[in-house]
């Protein structure tokens, strides 16, 4: 547990419980994070909007991984914008930050004056969970549907784990006196605890595309009246209360929850961080043949790299890559 007092709150997750409700939830802000993601790139607004949500989702979602494990959330689309990834590496340590990167693929000639979640299209949103050497990765998908990344998020939780599953979430611009405009984000994740969802069985649900609902998993009157009083509650939340500085998530939970009986357990810091290396690019490289690594070479006579996520640049020795280099 931990003192309200001791929370500094900007790039952090807060977990807590409703006991009355039989709910757990997590409150987010990414301030120096989001910036952090945003600033290696010059996206579009749209594009801008898109990332930050996912990186959101993704604090949000990966503060239960263990840790070194890593968390990853997928975007794949057949619209303007093609792709997003983002990755939660968990703490390495107890005590230390976890890191989280993200990136988008886009075709800025196919972006439209419509809302963000209009440039994606047809597509899937994907969860992939990785817990390490000797173990198989985890992976599911859902639809693109529902009108938002948030939404996508909710329906992969209600498919793959019949979890009923709320997000509440704020991003944008902003700036203090004083200050230059800087990218600000906060959330709500609010989640029935697992023991109070039920076994889904039948063809269908009643989403959208047929796709399983909070209703479709809600069992017996009191989990339904529990959820639908908290997020009852959660519609009261300002968008200024998510990413405004002058109201700490602890205060927060209390103005929006204190008949659920709040209680916080200990907040996980967040960085912006990118495992990218020379190490990791040359491994990736090592599938290649010469004559492969020619085709890649510049008319510098050097095979170079981009991070897609941090932007760094590798410029590399076309002797010294591809599986034949490897052998000698």
């Amino acid at each position: 547990m931990t003192s309200v007092n001791a929370i500094a709150w900007d790039d952090t997750v807060l977990p807590f419980q409703l006991d009355r409700s039989d709910i757990r939830g997590r409150v987010a802000r990414l301030d120096g994070v989001l910036e952090g993601i945003l600033k290696q790139h010059d996206y579009p607004p749209v594009v801008e909007a898109l990332v930050a949500e996912m990186a959101l989702l993704t604090a949000l979602i990966g503060q239960t991984v263990k840790l070194r494990w890593k968390l990853s959330l997928q975007v794949q689309t057949k619209g303007a914008v093609r792709m997003i990834a983002t990755d939660y590496y968990g703490p390495t340590e107890d005590g230390e930050p976890a890191r989280i990167r993200a990136y988008a693929s886009f075709d800025r000639e196919r972006l439209t004056e419509g809302t963000p979640f209009e440039q994606l299209g047809e597509g899937y949103f994907a969860v992939l969970l990785d817990q390490g050497q000797g173990m198989q990765p985890y992976k599911g998908i859902t639809p693109i549907a529902g009108g938002s990344l948030s939404a996508c998020a909710e329906s992969y939780f209600a498919q793959s784990e019949q979890l009923p599953t709320r997000f509440s979430l704020s991003f944008g611009k902003s700036s203090m006196p004083g200050e230059a405009e800087r990218w600000r984000a906060g959330g709500i994740m609010l989640q029935h605890m697992p023991k109070a969802s039920p076994s889904v069985t039948g063809e269908g649900g009643s989403g959208e595309g047929g796709l399983l609902s909070v209703e479709d998993l809600l069992g017996d009157e009191e989990t339904s009246e529990n959820w639908n009083r908290a997020n009852i509650l959660l519609d009261s939340v300002e968008l200024m209360e998510l990413i405004g500085p002058s109201v700490p998530p602890t205060d927060l939970l209390v103005r929006l929850f204190h008949e659920e009986q709040p209680r916080v357990y200990d907040t996980q810091p967040v960085k912006f961080g990118c495992t990218c290396s020379e190490d990791r690019v040359r491994q990736s490289l090592s599938i290649y043949s010469a004559k492969d690594i020619e085709k890649m070479t510049t008319e510098e006579g050097r095979v170079t790299a981009d991070c897609q996520f941090c932007g760094a640049h590798y410029d590399l020795d076309p002797a010294t890559v591809g599986f034949e280099a490897n052998d000698k």
